[in-house]
């Protein structure tokens, strides 16, 4: 059983977790500049085993898509052409970032702490993927 890879897809930045090989929990990883995505996905997906890749999908309260899909649908589908091999889902990402920002307050970080993008965007991929790995579209797959 490979791993699973959670991107939070960003027009600078992308954020990224991977769970364990048990798929037990997820773990932030790193983040890096958007244009290195493939480049780092390619790299890591051939040193360790990476069964699919879930992707952050923006979406307003209203549960519209929202403005960002307009540079994360391509840059997605540069990533799928790039490792066809490894399935890329789209999973429901509404307040993350929030939530990122409310666990760093609970975890005591420091204001300046707080204010790193990067950490916030690892911790959005982290909550995405803890909420795929709980959800009924992980567990009940049709």
């Amino acid at each position: 059983m490979g791993r699973l890879m959670a991107i939070d897809y960003g027009r600078r930045r992308c954020g990224i977790a991977v769970t364990d090989p048990m798929r037990i929990v997820a773990n932030g990883l790193t983040t890096v500049a958007t244009s290195q995505l493939i480049d780092f996905v390619k790299t890591y997906t051939a040193r360790e085993s990476v069964d699919e890749i879930i992707v952050g999908l923006p979406r307003d309260v209203h549960g519209e898509f929202s403005e960002s899909m307009n540079y994360i649908r391509p840059g997605i589908g540069r990533l799928s052409k790039a490792i066809p091999d490894i399935p890329v889902k789209f999973y429901d990402e509404r307040f993350t970032s929030v939530i990122a920002h409310r666990s760093m307050l609970e975890m005591g970080m420091k204001k300046m702490q707080r204010r790193d993008k990067a950490t916030v965007d690892r911790m959005a991929a982290t909550i995405i993927l803890n909420d795929y790995l709980q959800s009924n579209q992980y567990n009940n797959p049709l």
